[in-house]
This record gives C-alpha cells, structure tokens and sequence, in this order.
C-alpha cells in the first residue's frame, strides 16, 4: 500500500495499539506507539500522537495518562470488559451446540476484542478439545437460513436424521424432504430447536437444527400464524423437557424441601409453592407430558411425586415397572 495511504489509517492504526497493547495494568509511551506506527510503515511525530489521542476522545474513547519517570498511557474504556469476555469464552466452551472447529474459531474473533496479555491468559484457559460437541459444521448456515425464512415469512425444506448405532446418519421419511413454516429458534438443554408448523399434520412440531440438513428456502408463505399468535417463547420452552412434544396437561407435583432448586431451575420462579405436611409442598406446572418428563421425575428417587392428574400418575407407575421387570 502506498505510504500516502497508509498515514492516512494512522489514527485507526493508533486506536488499534491502545486496543491492543494497553489496559490499567499496561501502559504505553508516545514512543512505543510511534515505534509500532513504524513497523507498519506508518511516520509519526509526537504532536500527531497527541491530536490522534485528542480525536479519540471525541469518539468516546478515554485515554488516561499515568506519570511515572515518564508519561505513559492506556485505554480505560472497552465494548467489553475482561469478565465479560471470559464468561462469553466459557459459554462457546461449554455449548454442545457449537463445534470443535467452530468454537476455536469464535474463540480466537473473542480474543481480538481484548488485549493481547488477557488474549494470553484466555488461550491458556481454553480446554475445548475434550468437551462433547455437535458434529454439524453446517449448524451456523442453517441458523442464518431458518431467521431469513422467518423474516421472509417463507416456508423451509430439509432433510432430518436419526444417528444409528454405527454412527452414521440416518435419514427419516427415506430422505424426502420435510416441508416446514418456521416460526421460532429456541435454546432448550444445550441444544438449538426450530419451532414450526407442519401444514399435512397441522401440528406444532420441534426439530434440532444439528440435525437438519440441506435447508432451502421455499417460494411459498408460512403457514400457522394462529397456532403462534398467543405463544410465550420463554413460557412454552419451560413446558417442554428436552422439547419432546407431548399434550400439555396441568400436573400437581408434590416436591421434598430439597427439591425447591430442581423446580426453580426448571420452572422458573413464577410458579407457586404450597406448604405440605412433613416437609414437603406442592406445585402446579403446565408441562408437555413425554418419557422425558416423567423421567426428570423419577430421576429423583421418590423426592417429586405426581399428585394428579391420575393418568399422568398412572404412566409414571408404568414407566417404573420397566426398571424392574426382568
């Protein structure tokens, strides 16, 4: 690039220095960042290092100068602070959703938005290798297609499969593609839902994007508005476990004192507890009745208890007889 157009990037290249280079802990010299300048072909005489400062300012960045044998300066103010990039590194981490590959990619773009020193210290702490991951790298183009379908208001087409126990893909309806309205992306358990509206059903039907594939976005309006209209996104997520669908049915719970954090953690604090006899209360939930859900029940050896309704119950009871037939 020729000299005349490099100087005139000088203050974007000095804004990238103090980004870069310099936070409360360390500080920087006018020289060291004419030294910089100068590694990326760049002139600069102290009084233009000053005016750069003076333009930052105006941009809403805060430049503070520290006195020690001599003055030196930082960067005070950021989009991010460090523990806020450390706790969006843990999520990319921890998401079973996101993939190997995919993760350190993230991971690395998080690193730019600090200094290089906290980028160090995030490299260090990385253990993505031995974290269970999605295998889908097409998991993130589909994601873009589903949210420009919805803000086309189109129908979507795909193909769906089942893992088998070879570990090879496995495609239902023989590899015919599903002809879907999407209307909602939900994060539920770690992993990323399509909520949409299939029109030969006429049913409500959940899919995990991870195992979609081949999504096209077809000529033709959704479907299902009314079946949407009065839906709570954050409401109707808790009513399903592992959004296994299932009739949405009333259930009393009757829970031992020491399950008020496994409700909480699954219901929500909008939820009521009555006090009970012998340590205990009830609750009433709105859940999607499923082999999931009754099996976060039993999960807890006795602790939560199906109260009504006695079909709910009654299915729990058979679910029960399985682990003890021989």
């Amino acid at each position: 690039m020729p000299r005349s157009e490099l100087q005139k990037l000088k203050l974007c290249y000095v804004i990238d220095i103090m980004k870069k280079y310099t936070d409360d802990e360390h500080t920087i010299s006018i020289t060291e960042i004419i030294e910089k300048l100068a590694a990326l072909g760049v002139k600069a005489e102290r009084k233009s290092i000053y005016r750069d400062f003076s333009a930052m300012a105006r941009l809403g960045y805060e430049i503070i100068q520290v006195h020690s044998k001599s003055f030196r300066y930082y960067l005070a103010n950021r989009d991010f602070e460090t523990a806020e990039i450390r706790m969006l590194v843990d999520a990319v981490q921890a998401s079973r959703f996101i993939t190997k590959k995919k993760s350190n990619a993230l991971i690395k773009k998080l690193e730019k938005l600090t200094t290089v020193y906290d980028a160090s210290f995030l490299r260090s702490q990385v253990f993505v290798t031995n974290r269970i991951k999605a295998s889908n790298e097409s998991i993130y183009y589909n994601v873009d297609t589903i949210h420009n379908a919805i803000h086309d208001n189109a129908k979507i087409a795909f193909t769906y499969f089942d893992w088998s126990i070879t570990k090879r893909r496995v495609f239902r309806r023989g590899g015919a593609k599903y002809v879907v309205s999407p209307w909602m992306l939900i994060w539920n358990n770690e992993n990323y839902y399509l909520i949409g509206y299939e029109t030969e059903t006429a049913l409500i039907k959940h899919y995990r994007v991870d195992r979609m594939l081949s999504i096209d976005i077809l000529d033709e309006e959704r479907d299902g508005r009314e079946a949407f209209n009065d839906i709570d996104v954050a409401e109707y997520s808790k009513k399903f476990f592992g959004m296994y669908n299932g009739e949405i049915v009333s259930v009393e719970l009757n829970c031992a004192k020491e399950m008020t954090n496994a409700v909480v953690d699954k219901f929500g604090t909008d939820i009521r507890f009555e006090p009970q006899e012998n340590d205990t209360f009830n609750v009433k939930v709105e859940v999607a009745v499923s082999p999931v859900f009754l099996s976060w029940v039993f999960m807890f050896g006795g602790q939560i208890r199906i109260v009504s309704p006695d079909r709910v119950a009654g299915e729990l009871r058979e679910m029960a007889k399985i682990f003890v037939e021989e």
